[in-house]
């Protein structure tokens, strides 16, 4: 069966990505209130839950998912409040942390991106424009940092969870890939 065929037996479950990432969810919430891959949906599920290192800690299995049609790796944007009810500047990410998967095939994907971007994007968020007149160079160089136009020019050390949620309809995906469980909501 190809990408986007559907076989009546199955329907009612939806595709493959959409059984993954219940699964997925399924493991993070019972974290939260053998095989022989290094790296996998089931391992990071596996770790997620402790059957591989118990009392890990890890709370999160990360995932990029890659459009239909184009087998592209799939891009989140988001802005967050800024200062005063403003908003800030547009956070994107290619990998995101599966929140809720409903009946109806759709997930809520929470955006995860590094704990640097995080403090760029987030801290200076709704800042006024006047300190980037080059009173801070630095603050400059990071707010203004072009996003990366594919996963693996995204940062990925220390991803965390940024509250930052987007729908998206699961029968647009044909594929899914898993990195390794991770604690993105303890950072």
């Amino acid at each position: 069966m190809g990408c986007g065929e559907t076989n009546n037996r199955h329907q009612s479950e939806g595709n493959c990505v959409s059984r993954i990432l219940r699964e997925i969810v399924s493991a993070q919430n019972d974290v939260t209130n053998d095989d022989d891959c290094n790296v996998s949906c089931e391992r990071s599920i596996s770790d997620l839950l402790g059957e591989t290192e118990p009392g890990s800690g890890l709370d999160t299995v990360p995932v990029i998912l890659y459009c239909k049609g184009t087998c592209k790796p799939f891009k989140g944007f988001a802005v967050p409040e800024g200062r005063n009810h403003e908003l800030g500047r547009t956070v994107a990410s290619f990998f995101f942390r599966v929140k809720r998967v409903t009946k109806d095939n759709c997930a809520i994907l929470e955006l995860l991106i590094s704990d640097r971007d995080h403090h760029h994007r987030f801290e200076n968020a709704g800042e006024n424009d006047e300190r980037e007149g080059g009173h801070n160079q630095h603050h400059n160089q990071n707010h203004h940092k072009k996003d990366p136009e594919s996963p693996v020019q995204q940062d990925t050390r220390n991803l965390e969870a940024t509250g930052l949620c987007i729908t998206v309809d699961l029968e647009c995906f044909c594929h899914v890939t898993c990195l390794p469980a991770i604690a993105a909501l303890n950072n």
